[in-house]
């Protein structure tokens, strides 16, 4: 009897700001995945929402190459199967969507075959596809996340703030591939850079752990990635400064963007509304989402 399974994954925010490719958020926005392998030499591709008219539904589509990378760690054989993904995450808007599909796929795939590896070593084989773990440990895991790759060990520490924030996440209309944020980058910064980030990363890490918000605002600010991307996204600094005037705790770029992101406890939709305004001002079209941090990261659901 064939066995099918239903897997749900959060979309992640990452950065925040100074805590470049190492801190990572899951965000109430998801990806669902319905998965049944088999041997008939077939593979049936369907997607709704997000995507469905960019995403290849051919052994190309990464959920099939990393449902194929788990099976193949697992010595198990399906050249098969059908796929059913229903997308909420937008594609290159730095809300994760590489990551859920890689982290949707594995983790599909392994409840198929009778779950033989756990979370770690999950996030382990997401890590060695994505190439780094700031995305797929949050989607892996949820809440906020605290990654690092030692010798190539992926490591990470997840936890909830205790108490209540809100994300306000700023989608414009056009997607940003990651390899051309990156292109921008410097190959070196100055160490006045480097410790301006180190330091924000650290006050950025404990005020989220002791609910102290009001740090946010300079904890979110960073000198090693924002600044050179500065030029990718019109509008970027006006955003900023419009979500700040009217209320945000703080501000920063969802991953490698272009999505911006405020977080607050109050006035939500206001500041979703000046963002969307700040750039409409800089005639990029937008709209916004108001998100809560995911808890539970991905999981398998009914049928």
């Amino acid at each position: 009897m064939l066995k099918s399974v239903k897997i749900k994954v959060p979309g992640t925010s990452a950065n925040c700001g100074p805590g470049f490719d190492s801190i990572g958020i899951a965000c109430t926005i998801y990806n669902e995945l319905e998965l049944t392998l088999n041997n008939s030499g077939k593979l049936t591709i369907e997607i709704d929402g997000e995507g469905k008219n960019n995403i290849p539904c051919d052994e190309r589509n990464v959920v099939w190459k990393s449902i194929q990378y788990l099976l193949r760690k697992a010595e198990k054989k399906y050249n098969g199967g059908i796929i059913k993904m229903s997308n909420g995450i937008p594609l290159a808007r730095g809300l994760g969507s590489s990551a859920a599909a890689i982290v949707s796929g594995l983790m599909a795939a392994n409840v198929v075959i009778d779950s033989p590896f756990n979370k770690q070593e999950i996030f382990q084989m997401a890590t060695d596809i994505e190439g780094h773990p700031d995305n797929v440990a949050p989607a892996i895991f949820g809440g906020i996340t605290l990654s690092i790759d030692q010798d190539h060990i992926a490591q990470c520490l997840s936890f909830m703030p205790p108490k209540g924030i809100k994300l306000v996440v700023a989608i414009p209309s056009f997607n940003l591939s990651t390899k051309m944020a990156r292109r921008v980058l410097p190959n070196m910064v100055p160490l006045q850079d480097a410790v301006f980030n180190v330091s924000r990363t650290a006050l950025l890490v404990g005020a989220l752990c002791k609910g102290e918000y009001q740090h946010l605002r300079n904890a979110l600010g960073d000198k090693l990635h924002q600044p050179y991307r500065l030029g990718l996204i019109p509008g970027m600094e006006d955003v900023f400064n419009k979500a700040l005037k009217n209320g945000a705790l703080g501000v920063a770029l969802s991953g490698a963007g272009p999505c911006l992101i405020a977080f607050t406890t109050e006035k939500m939709n206001e500041i979703g509304e000046a963002m969307v305004s700040a750039f409409r001002s800089n005639d990029v079209d937008a709209k916004y989402v108001i998100l809560d941090i995911d808890s539970q990261g991905v999981h398998a659901t009914e049928i």
